[in-house]
């Protein structure tokens, strides 16, 4: 068997970083600096009022502080991913690599939760600090499956729509109604938005740990199908170039 010399791995090491620092500006751009720090924003201002409204701060209440900021981190690269391959003349080029919705967008969605979810790893240790002493890792992994949810589905509506901004216009209402829908849904597993630390008064806890459990299988595989659909719809060449 051939070992692998350490010219090979920094060769390696070399193009991998290469390769992700390229398809991060493609996708992120230079407007999503701008989501980030409305994200922020928006954090700081519903938690500084809602102290000032001498609101009890549990990991509940967190886990809803975050649900927004999260949102808006992953709907610009989800929304505006395709659109910028298209801004940045590279679809065709894209369109000729084999297999190209493995080894290209395949690996940019992969960075893209990766870095969203260190990121609101980062508003969880504030939370942490700031407000509450929070389990970080688990309010971290439970936040990130409405926000993957909803970023799957802006990917999957982006290779329909083939514009960033008609999209985002769909995601807009469609985040509207499901927003609306989650108060008739209730603490249901079909809600969206539903808040696994925030136990319903005279709720039994095991019938609220199968609820909530039911809802992340729910929210998971609504999004590994999105992404699914996303993908094979990159196949279809002519309807992109």
């Amino acid at each position: 068997m051939q070992s692998i010399s350490a010219k090979d791995l920094r060769n390696f090491v070399s193009l991998f970083h290469r390769m992700v620092k390229y398809n991060m500006k493609v996708i992120f751009g230079n407007r999503f600096i701008w989501f980030v720090v409305a994200a922020i924003v928006f954090y700081f201002f519903i938690a500084i009022n809602n102290i000032y409204d001498n609101r009890q701060i549990d990991e509940g209440y967190i886990y809803g502080l975050q649900i927004m900021p999260g949102i808006l981190l992953i709907f610009y690269p989800m929304t505006f991913g395709i659109q910028n391959d298209l801004d940045a003349g590279i679809l065709e080029i894209l369109f000729g690599i084999p297999d190209y919705r493995y080894k290209v967008w395949l690996v940019r969605l992969v960075l893209v939760f990766v870095l969203v979810f260190l990121m609101m790893m980062g508003l969880t240790v504030m939370s942490y600090f700031l407000l509450a002493p929070v389990n970080i890792i688990n309010l971290s992994f439970n936040v990130m499956f409405p926000i993957y949810f909803l970023g799957s589905m802006a990917f999957l509506f982006s290779t329909i729509i083939k514009n960033g901004n008609g999209t985002a216009v769909v995601m807009v209402i469609i985040g509207v109604i499901l927003f609306i829908l989650s108060a008739a849904l209730g603490n249901t597993m079909w809600n969206i938005f539903l808040n696994p630390f925030s136990i319903p008064n005279r709720l039994n806890e095991m019938v609220w740990q199968e609820i909530t459990t039911k809802n992340r299988i729910f929210l998971a595989v609504g999004s590994l199908l999105f992404v699914l659909y996303g993908l094979f719809n990159l196949q279809k060449r002519e309807k992109f170039i």
